[in-house]
């Protein structure tokens, strides 16, 4: 554990239920709370302890049966129970904004996903829905409501899980059953998913025609959304609302534990490939690089990578998304690494260039200074909590400067012909949000002042194609990125991803450092 999880100092509360918010007034014969009552009794129930608990079997790991990686009161990774209940409070009183009116959420996890017949890939869950709850299990329905007589941000959260299925549990492990989920995962009631269309229909009577949330634009389960779907179409009035942009504000700004979570991810990251810059001896094969740059973030505790790096040597460099990772890379020659460790439910996002043989040639070395001039000129930027856009200007301005100090760019180029030109070198953003996606809350507009607790990546770049015919020969072919995560605080930003060396003497005194031994 010290080993897996050095240098993390994570916040870890007591494990609370929420006991005053699972009152629901009375429809006819049967109400939502009677519907709760009913089922608590469905599942499987916990074998006992030996001090006398119920030792739960979940379909995610427990502080019981993986200890190693939770502490008690933690639902996931250096987040315990209260986190999750106040983030889901926080959400409920966002969407209160309509006086007299109650609100429902619905929130499906994704399905797992196969590869081919019966050969699944690597579950990963609905961001928005891991977010509010946890749930690191397929097939689930979350849901919140809010509850007659009490204001928001008070609601009850329930979920709807899978019955006991030996059969499907034989092949994919165990399940948390219904009545187990307030114990994994902190929510007020745990229901059996085959009860989700008639708790909705009762919720619809007793609350009296509330505003329903639920995507249904791209809904991240299609059996799920059917069955959503099928009660939408029985009757119910009016339409549905997407409750994602409300979710991903609250994403953009970290709580103390998610900050620690992304020191920690950031700082692997930068481990991992300052690793793999070590072990780099050319020729070498994009592959290996891929697997030397994965064994190390696994080893310094990551869960996996956060994505298919890019491993791209040579003028591969100028495919910006390049993942083919599949060709040898010869001495001389550079290559750029983008790669991201993924630890706790959350990404780091890192991307270095270097030359393989250890040493940078003059032409090399020109390019990768100005990109490394751009770089620091943004992130001094950030400073000031401007907006992405805004961080994008800056890059282009300072971009099109370094390039004219190049003579790839004309001295007599106006600053409106700089930015133009100086998109055309590096074509992509300068910054995105990140978080527990790479490309984190995507509906959060990129013209909004950053503020602190937001993280970010800088990333520029100077991409010259091997046939671009209007620069020096000697720059032809040359692609390089240098990108870091950036935590923007109250008086500045602190850069997470600084354990990777970026200056290009520390870069040429550790490239095959393990070979010189």
């Amino acid at each position: 554990m010290d080993v897996l999880r050095a240098g993390l100092r994570l916040c870890v509360g007591s494990r609370k239920r929420s006991l005053g918010l699972s009152t629901v007034r009375r429809c006819n014969c049967h109400s939502v709370s009677q519907i709760g009552e009913e089922k608590q009794d469905v599942g499987r129930a916990g074998k006992e302890g030996k001090d006398g608990r119920s030792e739960i079997s979940a379909g995610q790991p427990l502080p019981h049966t993986h200890p190693h990686l939770l502490k008690p009161g933690q639902v996931t990774f250096g987040l315990n129970a209260d986190e999750y209940r106040q983030r889901r409070e926080s959400l409920m009183e966002r969407l209160g904004w309509e006086e007299g009116r109650h609100h429902v959420v619905i929130l499906p996890a994704t399905p797992r996903r196969y590869m081919i017949d019966k050969i699944p890939y690597l579950y990963r869950q609905d961001t928005d829905m891991l977010y509010l709850c946890g749930c690191q299990e397929a097939d689930c329905v979350l849901v919140m409501h809010t509850i007659p007589g009490l204001r928001t941000p008070h609601h009850r959260s329930v979920m709807f899980t899978p019955r006991h299925d030996p059969a499907q549990e034989l092949w994919d492990g165990p399940r948390t059953a219904p009545d187990s989920a307030p114990d994994v995962w902190g929510v007020d009631t745990g229901l059996p998913l085959t009860e989700l269309t008639r708790y909705l229909t009762h919720l619809e009577h007793d609350l009296g025609h509330p505003v329903l949330w639920y995507h249904a634009d791209k809904p991240p389960h299609r059996d799920l959304h059917r069955r959503i779907q099928s009660w939408l179409a029985g009757g119910r009035q009016g339409g549905t609302n997407s409750p994602k942009p409300y979710i991903h504000d609250l994403r953009l700004i970290k709580s103390p534990s998610e900050v620690e979570l992304m020191r920690a991810s950031c700082r692997v990251s930068g481990e991992a490939i300052a690793a793999t810059m070590r072990a780099t001896r050319a020729p070498v094969a994009e592959h290996q690089l891929f697997a030397m740059v994965d064994y190390h973030a696994r080893m310094r505790g990551a869960d996996h990578l956060a994505y298919p790096p890019v491993v791209a040597g040579g003028p591969r460099a100028n495919i910006i998304h390049y993942i083919s990772n599949n060709q040898l890379i010869h001495p001389g020659q550079m290559v750029l690494m983008d790669a991201g460790s993924e630890l706790g439910g959350y990404s780091g996002d890192v991307t270095r260039t270097w030359p393989v043989s250890g040493e940078f040639t003059a032409a090399q070395r020109d390019v990768y200074e100005a990109v490394l001039e751009v770089q620091q000129a943004v992130i001094s930027a950030a400073t000031h909590h401007p907006t992405l856009d805004q961080l994008f200007s800056a890059m282009c301005a300072k971009l099109g400067k370094v390039l004219q100090e190049l003579c790839i760019l004309p001295l007599s180029y106006s600053d409106s012909q700089l930015m133009r030109a100086a998109y055309s070198f590096c074509p992509h953003h300068v910054s995105h949000y990140l978080g527990m996606d790479v490309h984190d809350t995507p509906l959060v507009p990129r013209n909004k002042p950053l503020k602190p607790g937001c993280i970010i990546t800088i990333e520029p770049g100077i991409y010259i194609s091997e046939t671009n015919t209007t620069v020096p020969s000697r720059y032809l072919g040359l692609g390089v990125r240098i990108e870091d995560d950036v935590l923007i605080t109250e008086d500045g930003v602190e850069v997470l991803s600084d354990t990777c060396p970026k200056h290009p003497d520390e870069i040429e005194a550790i490239v095959g450092a393990d070979y010189k031994k």
